[in-house]
C-alpha cells in the first residue's frame, strides 16, 4: 500500500527508490518551502565511506511505501543534482540551481527558499 507524503519527517533514514524502483539513497532531511510551509525537498545521501554527500531530490508527488519513498524523478537527475557535503548547509545563493536542475520554477526571491527541518 502507498499514500501521500504528508508526515515526510517520519520516513529520514529510509531508502528513497525512483519510478522503477532504483534505489537513489537514504533519505537525510526535508527542506520546507518557506512560501508554503509544504515539503518541497528531501536530501538523499550518495557515495561511499568517505565520499558521501547530500543530493537535493524533489519530493513533490512522492509516494510512501512501507519500506521506502518513491519519488517521481530517475536516479540518474537524481544523482547528477546539486549537492552539499554531509555535515554542510546550503546557501541560499545555490537554491536556484537545485530547481533549475529539475525545471522547476524558483520564482523572483528576495530572501531563502529553502528551510530544513
Amino acid at each position: 500500500m502507498a499514500f501521500e507524503a504528508e508526515n515526510i519527517r517520519d520516513w529520514l533514514g529510509k531508502k528513497v527508490v525512483d519510478p522503477s524502483g532504483a534505489k537513489i539513497g537514504d533519505m537525510e532531511a526535508v527542506y520546507y518551502d518557506t512560501a508554503t510551509d509544504e515539503p518541497s525537498f528531501v536530501t538523499v545521501e550518495l557515495g561511499l565511506f568517505n565520499r558521501k554527500r547530500l543530493a537535493f531530490v524533489p519530493i513533490r508527488g512522492a509516494l510512501v511505501h512501507p519500506d521506502h519513498v518513491k519519488v517521481t524523478v530517475a536516479k540518474d537527475l537524481a544523482k547528477d543534482a546539486p549537492s552539499i557535503d554531509t555535515d554542510g548547509e546550503l546557501p541560499v545563493e545555490d537554491e536556484p540551481a537545485i530547481f533549475a536542475h529539475y525545471g522547476l520554477d524558483y520564482g523572483p526571491r528576495t530572501g531563502r527558499r529553502l528551510a530544513r527541518r
